[in-house]
């Protein structure tokens, strides 16, 4: 299991490494050549015992116009040691490959990704002797997909998207796009990206809402994280029945979490929910209609729009 954003944040370049492309591509504007082929490395830079070195992620892309090798840094703060650190990376696996290194930074934070950004210059001013400039992805510039089709277009950008700007009034729309998304796709790559997202979800809401849509997905019910939801789900109550049947017991979890999650979508975003609107929800037993109100409180300007017909 994935278990922290850290890790997240560059391992799903390696679930998907022509992501790494359409980032460079699409985000940054990179002219980066269209690779025939791409394969990950292993990532241990040590050159002596006492001394360890360890990249986050590290590909080797195959183009018509030569080697790269693409260098993936996750980084959740600012920390300085990291611009003596990049530029050893670069350097040694030049040596080591003979190839063109291309150093790309992923974080979560703004602040982080403007520190990252600066360009890394050793030397006498004017004169530098070395200068790095990394490429860096982050809330600034990732875009915020928050439509499902334009999810499902990009599963693996939505994703990364989503690990992204998943926090914040924008985020009901955000998850309830990519989960739809997900359905699109085979079920072991969406059970992993949804591993990927739990992970980097820093916002207790946002986690709790992303966790109550994917109870819907049957996949996700044989992934290791749902083992921890499910137990999280017996302290609720959302897993009554499944001593009878899995069937049951699961149509019943899906029940709740979707009226648990309609509420709660509505709570967030700062509307009030009246005592008849919240009973209605409470007490009904359509899946169907319940997904329709979730999918509604999204978008919903007043609570009793949940029940206005398309």
């Amino acid at each position: 299991m994935v278990g922290s954003s850290h890790e997240a944040l560059h391992r799903i370049f390696q679930k998907d490494p022509t992501l790494l492309t359409r980032a460079l591509q699409r985000v940054l504007h990179v002219p980066f050549p269209e690779p025939r082929e791409i394969a990950a490395l292993n990532v241990d830079l040590t050159e002596i015992e006492p001394v360890e070195r360890r990249v986050d992620t590290l590909l080797r892309a195959e183009t018509d116009e030569g080697t790269y090798l693409l260098v993936v840094e996750s980084q959740g703060k600012v920390d300085e040691r990291k611009r003596g650190s990049w530029p050893y990376y670069l350097s040694y696996l030049y040596e080591k490959y003979r190839c063109e290194p291309v150093l790309l930074v992923i974080t979560q934070s703004s602040k982080t990704a403007e520190w990252a950004s600066r360009p890394i210059r050793f030397g006498l001013p004017g004169w530098h002797s070395l200068t790095v400039r990394p490429l860096v992805l982050g809330p600034d510039n990732v875009p915020v997909i928050a439509d499902e089709r334009t999810a499902e277009r990009d599963v693996p950008l939505a994703v990364l998207s989503t690990m992204t700007h998943g926090r914040g009034p924008q985020a009901p729309a955000i998850l309830e796009s990519l989960a739809s998304a997900l359905r699109t796709i085979d079920a072991d790559s969406a059970a992993v990206f949804v591993q990927f997202v739990d992970s980097c979800l820093a916002d207790p809401q946002a986690k709790q809402m992303w966790r109550d849509l994917m109870t819907a997905i049957q996949y996700f019910w044989r992934h290791p994280l749902a083992e921890q939801v499910r137990e999280e789900g017996r302290e609720q109550g959302l897993e009554q029945g499944l001593e009878q049947g899995l069937e049951q017991g699961l149509e019943q979890g899906h029940i709740q979490s979707r009226r648990e999650m309609t509420l709660r979508i509505l709570e967030w975003r700062a509307i009030p929910v009246p005592d008849a609107v919240r009973e209605r929800v409470e007490t009904c037993t359509d899946l169907d209609q319940l997904e329709t109100w979730a999918r509604r409180a999204v978008h919903a300007t007043d609570a009793t729009e949940l029940f206005t017909e398309d």
